[in-house]
């Protein structure tokens, strides 16, 4: 259903953008605007990853430094049958988590030091989960390609606004049309983006809890990160808004409604859902904690080394 209701947004979209494209620049505009768009975002699409890790100075991490935060990451993998992706940890008090990567193969998941530390072992998996399914579904290459089609649309507004729109005697719609699509069809196309955003974000979760066999564990872990970001704040996030959709929960405000201007859902419909799932009993617990890990559960994530060079951020409980 998910799956169905994003194709559908994405065909809106599609047919958004060639019918604003033929009321505002004709044929020509319409193809010049979607080149620029398309080469902006085939750039961003390759070094999104890079791009991203260095906006929040995430360090990447491995056995050595963050020894349990990297088995758990490893153990996820497994059972979704991915390929191991880069962990990064970076430092924020907030907890939060994002994932980045054009495609399975070359994928990066990150936690802030603040998720590490509030969190139990159970919930930090159900958040990678949920960040691991993002990767198995190309939520990135789905982004990728809604923010092609919501550019190329604001820049034919741009044109039409530089270039006083198509006046041919071709448009059926008049000079008064033209108006109304330059204002109306940008933000029609960031209403759409951000469904899409809020549907991927119902898959990722149910996919999540399918890969940690957990749905309660994240749910718990969702009313925590909820909680703790709307009165901590994620700085870096602040000065990168653009990036606030790749987190599982909004870094930048505590929304509470499913509103259209939201990138996110309501954290409560989340939490209701999973918890229905595990009601339903259809997730066994097919995550598996290696037995150092098991025996900590109730407490949070250690790092035990931050980085080479920069020292090491605050422990949390585990020890």
């Amino acid at each position: 259903m998910n799956l169905m209701r994003t194709a559908m947004l994405l065909a809106f979209m599609t047919a958004l953008f060639m019918g604003v494209g033929y009321m505002i620049g004709g044929q020509a505009g319409m193809l010049i605007a979607l080149v620029v768009a398309a080469g902006m975002n085939f750039f961003s699409y390759w070094n999104s990853d890079k791009m991203v890790l260095s906006a929040y100075h995430a360090q990447e991490v491995d056995e050595r430094n963050a020894p349990e935060f990297f088995r758990i990451v490893r153990d996820l993998t497994r059972n979704a049958g991915l390929p191991m992706p880069k962990v990064y940890v970076f430092q924020s008090d907030q907890p939060n988590a994002f994932a980045t990567g054009r495609n399975p193969q070359n994928a990066a998941v990150a936690a802030s030091t603040g998720l590490l530390q509030r969190l139990t072992a159970d919930e930090v998996a159900g958040v990678m989960a949920h960040e691991l399914a993002h990767v198995e579904n190309h939520d990135t290459l789905t982004m990728t390609i809604t923010a092609t089609l919501a550019g190329a649309i604001s820049m034919l507004a741009n044109f039409g606004f530089l270039f006083g729109g198509n006046r041919d005697r071709d448009n059926p719609f008049g000079f008064i049309g033209v108006i109304v699509a330059m204002i109306v069809a940008p933000l029609a196309a960031m209403l759409v983006q951000m469904a899409i955003s809020r549907t991927r974000e119902y898959a990722a979760d149910r996919r999540g809890a399918e890969i940690c066999g957990k749905p309660l564990s994240l749910a718990s872990a969702l009313a925590k990160i909820a909680g703790e970001a709307a009165h901590r704040p994620n700085e870096d996030a602040e000065r990168h808004p653009a990036t606030a959709h790749m987190f599982i929960i909004n870094p930048l405000s505590g929304q509470r409604m499913d509103n259209l201007f939201s990138t996110h859902p309501d954290t409560g419909n989340r939490i209701a859902a999973l918890q229905q799932m595990a009601q339903s009993g259809e997730f066994g617990s097919t995550y598996r904690q290696p037995a150092a890990n098991r025996a900590a559960t109730a407490r949070s994530v250690p790092i035990t080394k931050w980085g080479r060079s920069d020292p090491p951020p605050p422990k949390g409980p585990w020890s």
